[in-house]
């Protein structure tokens, strides 16, 4: 059988098979794939609020100026900083003019910074004995959620992982070398475009070993392909789908609780990152090898977290009080 087709005859076979071309991806796909998907949600939601309050767009900065007035007393001040940050990008993706960008808005909340601004809220860092602590409880309960989270607990804190990337850390990223694992992270926070890192993490001993803990918790689930860390249902049934960023902090919440941790409300999934570059430095670990192993691009971020491990180490305050000798002390009292 012959088809005639813009002046050419073709086999049914060769129609057959002819590669249709793909459609292109829109230029929508490429504006969106720009932010990550975490960043479109929280504008998102800054952008609801701002309409659930009241406001219309496009808004205008007398507009603007009476939202942060209301909320200046209710809201965090970075959280409206990040809201105005959500206006401006509605505005300018729009071609519109920027209303967060007038004088009196910039100037009032500087304001709103000055008089109700305090300090952020910072996740606790776990230590390798609060770590053992926790992996010590999860191997004595013996579930398969438990087995689970001895995973992720480990591998999340000796990676230096970030909630993001535990989640969507799949078998397939996974390769044993020896006795040690190296994870193939494609995309992160800081790497929106895809260039990918590899973490190397090495085999450990019979307290901690997060290479053990996956294996285990391979072998527990059965599965070596897909995502790592996955929901599970009653009754033991592990979904193909897996875990969210939220259930992460909420595990390692409950499992700080669960072992009476002081201030256990304070922990969360930025714990074991922040845990391991405190841990690592205090252990004796070099700045650049902790910079390499959490993947960090801005050294002051890094810096922020062994300076709170270290605050008193050779401690300017203390070598003061260790000067101090009783025997001074009895001496000028006794000559009185």
């Amino acid at each position: 059988m012959q088809i005639e087709k813009n002046n050419q005859v073709l086999t049914a076979q060769e129609e057959q098979n002819k590669v249709i071309a793909p459609q292109p991806i829109s230029i929508h796909a490429y504006i969106q794939a720009a932010s990550s998907q975490n960043t479109r949600i929280a504008y998102q939601a800054d952008i609801r609020h701002f309409i659930v309050w009241g406001g219309l767009l496009p808004a205008t900065p007398d507009i603007l100026l009476r939202y942060l007035q209301e909320n200046a007393s209710a809201l965090n001040p970075r959280t409206l900083k990040r809201r105005l940050v959500a206006l401006k990008r509605w505005h300018t993706s729009q071609g519109l003019s920027d209303p967060t960008s007038h004088p009196l808005v910039r100037k009032t909340l500087s304001g709103i910074l000055y008089i109700h601004g305090k300090p952020p809220e910072k996740a606790l860092p776990f230590s390798a004995e609060q770590l053992m602590l926790l992996t010590h409880y999860l191997q004595s309960s013996g579930e398969l959620s438990d087995w689970r989270n001895n995973a992720l607990l480990q591998i999340g804190f000796f990676g230096a992982f970030r909630r993001s990337e535990l989640v969507a850390m799949l078998w397939e990223h996974i390769t044993f070398v020896s006795q040690d694992i190296e994870i193939v992270i494609p995309r992160s926070k800081t790497d929106q475009q895809g260039q990918g890192s590899t973490c190397a993490i090495p085999y450990g001993n019979s307290l901690l070993c997060p290479v053990t803990a996956l294996n285990i918790w391979k072998e527990k689930s059965g599965i070596s392909s897909g995502f790592v860390f996955r929901r599970i249902l009653k009754g033991n049934k592990i979904t193909s789908s897996g875990i969210s960023s939220n259930s992460v902090s909420r595990i390692i919440k409950s499992l700080a609780i669960a072992c009476q941790l002081p201030q256990a409300e304070q922990y969360s999934g930025h714990s074991l990152r922040r845990g391991f570059a405190t841990t690592a430095s205090q252990k004796g670990a070099s700045f650049s090898a902790i910079m390499r192993q959490g993947r960090w691009r801005h050294e002051n971020t890094v810096h922020g977290y062994i300076e709170e491990g270290q605050r008193f180490d050779a401690n300017a305050a203390g070598s003061i009080l260790d000067d101090i000798k009783p025997s001074i002390i009895l001496t000028e009292t006794s000559s009185e």
